[in-house]
């Protein structure tokens, strides 16, 4: 499907207006907040006011990002609201609700620019494109059909949008399209080693501590097709980390051989769920979230539990990894399992069935942080409000490797093992995270 030209309604739109406000789904990822933190450069270089208005925090991973000390988070809307503004662009986000703030969304027009598919056209002006391989490489065709020269930070931003969102140029949506934009950002100044640093070299402790808590619980199911982990409240009161910190994570068991899906479970404070889903080639497992509410890409999606009536930790990840088993293909599902992998195994236990009674939620690292998007995304914004999303995660070949077989011996080794340079994996899918 080829990309589609940014509508001439959006043009005038942005032509006419003077003062934006810029906003994306929960758990913003890498796309989300690339685009936003671009287009509201961009804004501003066209002599209008932005300002960018998220519900929850960026994560760690996210604040080198120029112009991410502006960005306003929280429940509260920020000063001048809805007065001083003339409409609200919502990025990369397939459903009003996803935003976690479509009580406000009614104060102004609203513009909506996604490329997920399965977007609802909620917006006075709707630009959809689901061959696009980021919702900042849209940013950027805007731009030029806008007819503004970028600053090395526009370049920047966006260009991060397509490393996260195509897991480091690993995934299905690495298209062309996306490397001819990438070349075109590097051209207008963007700097990807800069970018590179952000994302890979530049990880708290506390996100590395936390993914030596994740992988204890990782468990193979279906002959080694299918892996899962899990992370409570309790792991990120150990690690010290925040619910933004399990970006990307959910790409490291992602990347173990014969893998086709993974699903991280994790369980909220309030006793809810977010479950992010990762896939490869023909598994699909937006219809998966879709079914509950949420969705994504076909290879990242997510979605979100109502506390309540979902049961342990332990049940939701068996109910998941029965639904996911049933999106495997057939002709598959009894190939031989990696050695030492039987119907399920935990990671520093023998190879034989054992319990996962050991619960955990779902989150993502690396691009394995910054890939959230084009699975945290979908995956991020479906799961605030139970129509979860996946919005792309990440994940590191080497490290993860090397965090995994050091996971069983505790935290601390995984957070050295981690921090060697990750690459980048997020869905092909990603959900809304």
């Amino acid at each position: 499907m080829p990309a589609t030209k940014a509508p001439e309604d959006l043009l005038r739109k942005i032509r006419q207006g003077n003062r934006f406000l810029l906003t994306s789904h929960v758990n913003p990822d890498g796309d989300a907040i690339g685009s936003e933190l671009g287009l509201a450069r961009l804004l501003r270089r066209l002599g209008k006011g932005a300002v960018v208005w998220n519900l929850d925090p960026i994560p760690a991973i996210y604040r080198p990002l120029p112009g991410s000390d502006r960005v306003h988070s929280g429940a509260e809307p920020p000063a001048g609201f809805p007065e001083k503004f003339d409409s609200i662009v919502v990025l990369e986000c397939p459903s009003p609700d996803r935003t976690g703030l479509e009580e406000h969304l009614t104060s102004l027009p609203v513009i909506n620019i996604d490329h997920h598919l399965g977007n609802q056209h909620y917006g006075a002006v709707n630009w959809v494109d689901s061959a696009a391989p980021a919702v900042g490489e849209m940013v950027f065709r805007l731009a030029q059909a806008l007819k503004v020269a970028l600053e090395p930070e526009i370049a920047s931003c966006l260009y991060l949008t397509l490393v996260t969102d195509t897991g480091g140029f690993r995934f299905s949506n690495a298209t062309p399209a996306a490397f001819e934009a990438a070349a075109a950002l590097v051209r207008e100044g963007a700097h990807p080693e800069q970018v590179a640093q952000w994302l890979y070299e530049s990880q708290p402790a506390a996100v590395v501590r936390l993914l030596g808590e994740m992988l204890r619980t990782l468990a193979l199911h279906h002959g080694g097709r299918i892996a899962t982990v899990r992370l409570e409240p309790e792991m990120f009161a150990r690690a010290g980390a925040a619910a933004g910190d399990s970006e990307g994570l959910i790409d490291h068991p992602r990347s173990i051989a014969g893998v086709d899906a993974v699903a991280l479970v994790r369980r909220r404070e309030d006793g809810s769920y977010k479950v992010s889903l990762r896939s490869r080639g023909e598994v699909d497992v937006e219809k998966i979230a879709r079914h509950h509410g949420g969705g994504g890409h076909r290879n990242a999606a997510g979605y979100a539990l109502e506390a309540g009536g979902a049961g342990s930790s332990a049940e939701v990840e068996r109910a998941v990894v029965s639904e996911v088993a049933s999106a495997l293909p057939m002709a598959d599902t009894s190939t031989a399992a990696p050695e030492g992998a039987t119907g399920m195994e935990t990671a520093g236990t023998p190879a034989h069935p054992v319990s996962v009674e050991a619960g955990a939620e779902a989150g993502d690292l690396g691009v394995a942080q910054a890939t959230a998007s084009r699975a945290e995304s979908a995956d991020e914004s479906a799961a605030a409000t139970g129509s979860g999303a996946a919005s792309g995660a990440a994940t590191g070949s080497g490290a993860t490797s090397a965090a995994a077989t050091t996971a069983a011996t505790g935290a601390e080794h995984a957070s050295a093992a981690a921090t060697g340079k990750a690459t980048a994996a997020a869905g092909a899918g990603k959900p809304a995270g």
